[in-house]
């Protein structure tokens, strides 16, 4: 047997134990069934998860016993619906059936604890923000916005730092160090990649900004390695100029490899323009192109 058959066996295994502990867990009136009066197991019946999933009897016992079938998107999704899954089941759940793409945090800060949110807040004005192992953007306060709008400004999905530093023009760019950060945030995302290899959302990403910028391509196929830690961040904002900053990064609990991330003014002058950028947080943009350059 190959390695790689004994991992699918053993992940099989483990969905299948997942399955029938969440099943168990749920109570027949908590779906709007009879409680019935002979029940060998705690919780629901296999065919009655089949039923209010909508999906057939025999494939979800199959599923629940670890047998080698496929499972959708879809169909986990019923089935995650069924059994009330949290976020962090349902991530549970998506790499056990492996479909790791699907368990991909979302970069919209839904995973994030209310107490994070409030934290961000109170770190003001001190430009703070949450990112995920990947460099998407999953919530920053207002400090981080009025200096940062170049990814704030963004849809959803596009909101990715690395994308944008390194697709942007360099006159819309705020990042002034550029030859010393840049490799540092290829060498800290190879770091993580190195723990999602094969996860399609992971390699995607990396194909696509390969294809979009020779210089990450560049920079990726060097295979430095980083940690997240204590850097000095030169930015330039269209409105005050050039502010100096330190960026600490905290490690979070949830979700995984997201991390919080502090920038601490580095002298006086730096301090005051923060300041200043609080009381006026107006947008300026690129004469060129239009991007905002707040930052």
């Amino acid at each position: 047997m190959t390695t790689g058959t004994r991992i699918r066996n053993t992940r099989r295994e483990e969905l299948a134990a997942f399955l029938r502990s969440r099943r168990e867990r749920i109570r027949p009136e908590d779906v709007g069934l009879p409680p019935g009066l002979r029940r060998r197991t705690p919780g629901l019946r296999r065919e009655e998860v089949a039923q209010l999933a909508g999906v057939g009897v025999t494939w979800y016992t199959w599923l629940e016993q670890g047998r080698p079938i496929n499972a959708s998107v879809q169909v986990l999704d019923a089935i995650a619906r069924t059994l009330r899954l949290d976020a962090a089941e349902r991530e549970h759940l998506y790499r056990l059936a492996d479909l790791p793409e699907i368990a991909d945090p979302a970069g919209d800060g839904e995973g994030l604890d209310a107490e994070v949110h409030t934290i961000l807040r109170q770190l003001g004005p001190l430009p703070a923000c949450v990112y995920s192992g990947r460099y998407d953007l999953l919530a920053w306060n207002a400090a981080y916005g009025t200096l940062f709008a170049s990814v704030v400004d963004r849809p959803r999905l596009e909101r990715n730092v690395l994308w944008r530093v390194f697709t942007m023009p360099d006159c819309c760019c705020p990042l002034v160090n550029k030859n010393e950060e840049l490799p540092q945030m290829v060498a800290t995302l190879r770091a993580a990649f190195g723990r999602h290899v094969g996860e399609p959302a992971w390699s995607g990403f990396v194909t696509r900004l390969s294809a979009a910028s020779p210089e990450f391509a560049r920079m990726w196929a060097m295979h430095e390695v980083a940690r997240p830690g204590v850097r000095m961040k030169l930015f330039k904002h269209s409105s005050v100029g050039l502010i100096r900053l330190t960026s600490t990064s905290m490690a979070l609990a949830a979700p995984p490899e997201a991390r919080v991330v502090v920038y601490t003014p580095m002298d006086d002058e730096s301090r005051q323009r923060i300041d200043w950028l609080a009381v006026h947080p107006e947008v300026a943009h690129c004469p060129l192109h239009g991007e905002p350059v707040r930052g």
